[in-house]
């Protein structure tokens, strides 16, 4: 049996509050997580394997290394990003209220992602840190983004002050405002970012609200499998990861053994499966949703981020999960097909056409 909220899967929503960025009101999904600005350039396989990067994976860095690489790219363009972030830009993308916690330096691409989030109708409070001592070498989070041929990712990150979030960084009048926390398994990588996360998971909780994960990569799977598998027992309600990720997390050799897994923790858990579309766990057992048809895929950064965005809508709208993982689908499809990981289209409007909201 699912610990997901029947109120979450209900097709009948209870009235709640307006909540457009700021207004104070009840929120759909609050996402805490790295505040990016995301500088993104095409790569030949050649090109990533010179910057010793692992081609797919995501490998943090300190500034000089991140530096370097930037220095070896060709064009770039630049765009705030983040994965939580880029999901919570989803979710109002779809006109959903959403709301994001992330620490920023007091620079200029702090600056910029905070215009950027509030821009996207994201409510966004950020944390600052000043500049000086030594800061100044840190700085807001960014990450570089090689895509290669084939549309693949691969990301060397230097987090800055992202790093340094901490408890006392958690705006819990903020975070009890959300129906679903969304935590971004990339800050599981920091102590202090551990306990942060921590704390909001206790705040969403004392206030009757739900909290999804995303496993975020292979490698911090890999590094963090234990302590993940010890937030599934009385922590998260909604499990977001792909397929390697997934397989990876229960220590089994199969996708089928891990969705097994994954049933028998009581989790909602959305796994992607790249072209294969997702396959999410319901009352009936898992159920196999296609991946939504496109043109040409262009970038696949941001696409977990925009299906989790979609999935994240739906639940919080009185979805059921396979809606929701069609509305997720429909996401990934319209932040591949251009190079960037938000959404250059109106998502509303496509999901209508595709027969997915209300008119």
């Amino acid at each position: 049996m699912s610990r997901v909220p029947s109120r979450l899967v209900s097709s009948e929503q209870p009235e709640r509050p307006h909540a457009s960025a700021g207004t104070g009101g009840a929120l759909d999904v609050v996402g805490i997580g790295s505040p990016l600005v995301d500088v993104l350039s095409s790569a030949s396989d050649a090109e990533i394997e010179r910057t010793g990067l692992v081609k797919g994976t995501m490998t943090l860095v300190d500034l000089a290394r991140a530096e370097s690489i930037y220095e070896a790219l060709g064009p770039t363009v630049e765009a705030s990003g983040g994965s939580a972030a880029n999901t919570m830009a989803g979710v109002a993308a779809l006109g959903g209220a959403a709301g994001f916690v992330g620490k920023v330096a007091d620079d200029p691409l702090g600056r910029v992602f905070t215009h950027d989030i509030g821009a996207a109708g994201v409510e966004f409070h950020p944390a600052v840190e000043k500049t000086g001592q030594g800061l100044e070498a840190v700085g807001t989070g960014r990450c570089l983004v090689l895509v290669g041929s084939d549309a693949e990712r691969t990301m060397a990150t230097h987090l800055g002050v992202a790093t340094t979030i901490s408890p006392s960084d958690i705006p819990a009048d903020l975070v009890a405002r959300g129906q679903i926390v969304y935590l971004e398994g990339y800050l599981w990588d920091l102590p202090p970012a551990k306990e942060a996360l921590r704390r909001a998971i206790e705040v969403c909780h004392d206030n009757d609200g739900s909290v999804a994960l995303s496993l975020s990569d292979p490698f911090c799977v890999e590094r963090h499998q234990r302590e993940f598998l010890d937030l599934l027992l009385d922590e998260v309600d909604v499990l977001f990861g792909n397929e390697e990720e997934v397989i990876m997390l229960f220590g089994v050799g199969s996708f089928d053994m891990a969705l097994e897994a994954g049933e028998e923790t009581g989790l909602l858990v959305a796994a992607t499966r790249g072209a294969a579309g997702s396959v999410v766990t319901t009352a009936a057992g898992p159920v196999s949703v296609p991946a939504a048809p496109v043109d040409r895929v262009v970038d696949t950064t941001g696409a977990g981020d925009l299906y989790a965005a979609g999935f994240l809508f739906g639940l919080t709208h009185g979805v059921d999960p396979t809606g929701c993982a069609r509305l997720g689908a429909l996401c990934a499809g319209e932040v591949i097909g251009h190079l960037g990981a938000r959404p250059q289209t109106d998502l509303v409007a496509l999901a209508n056409s595709a027969g997915l909201m209300e008119s």
